[in-house]
């Protein structure tokens, strides 16, 4: 089974790229395809760029062109959910967006044409991915201490995706309103999700809080997303993957 990696941001694909062991480039709607294999996997990783076209773009050539049989998505969100912190992981088990809205039409949020709002993530992914957190989680890492990052803890739930970067504590509020399960916000996930339901292909989610979605002070997103972000991500992936051949 090929797997297939995504990542929105180069320093996210680029710690996974460093740890490819043999790397075949295919170049399709000018992105870039990385084939190889990690931890016995046949795995193909590629950059998505940001926001749900592209990502729903990327999802569909991955499908067609390298027909992989699950697809995987890496990266930051900001937090929602009290508890949700700076240097936490969240393993989306359910995507939503939260910009859809063809009311009165269609309820709030429901996919035209889906009968649904929410797509739910491959359990077994998902549950390898949660494990894999767990035990990365729980080693130390050199650079948490310079975040003020203390103890940081891997949650599971709703990861929601809209194409608008979440700023400000007005937005963030009314998110946690609208949306009170919601655990993170990002602008990929759920559109990878709507793509993945549409060919039958199991997906999850995996997230790194960067911020907490608000006008609060933030942490140097550039060095965050290098030093913590990206190595938590390949760490975090190379383990499920090991996990799932064990």
């Amino acid at each position: 089974m090929t797997l297939a990696i995504i990542s929105a941001m180069p320093p996210e694909l680029a710690a996974l790229l460093a740890v490819l062991p043999t790397d075949q480039v295919q170049i399709v709607a000018g992105r870039k395809f990385h084939r190889g294999r990690l931890a016995g996997h046949d795995v193909v990783l590629g950059l998505s760029g940001i926001g749900k076209v592209a990502a729903a773009a990327t999802a569909a050539i991955l499908c067609e062109r390298f027909a992989v049989r699950a697809l995987m998505f890496t990266g930051v969100a900001g937090g929602l959910a009290e508890g949700v912190k700076v240097g936490d992981v969240v393993v989306g088990c359910e995507c939503l967006q939260h910009d859809m809205d063809a009311s009165p039409l269609f309820p709030r949020w429901e996919v035209p044409g889906t009968g649904r709002a929410r797509f739910a993530a491959d359990a077994r992914w998902a549950g390898l991915l949660a494990q894999a957190a767990g035990q990365v989680l729980s080693q130390p890492h050199a650079a948490l201490a310079s975040f003020g990052i203390q103890a940081p803890q891997c949650h599971q739930g709703l990861v929601i995706s809209g194409d608008r970067f979440v700023s400000s504590g007005a937005e963030s509020l009314a998110l946690r309103q609208a949306l009170p399960d919601a655990l993170a916000v990002e602008m990929e996930g759920a559109a990878l999700a709507q793509v993945c339901a549409d060919y039958g292909r199991p997906f999850a989610v995996l997230r790194t809080i960067s911020d907490r979605a608000d006008d609060q002070a933030h942490v140097d997103f550039p060095r965050f997303l290098a030093d913590v972000a990206a190595e938590y991500s390949r760490d975090i992936v190379m383990a499920a993957l090991a996990l799932a051949t064990a």
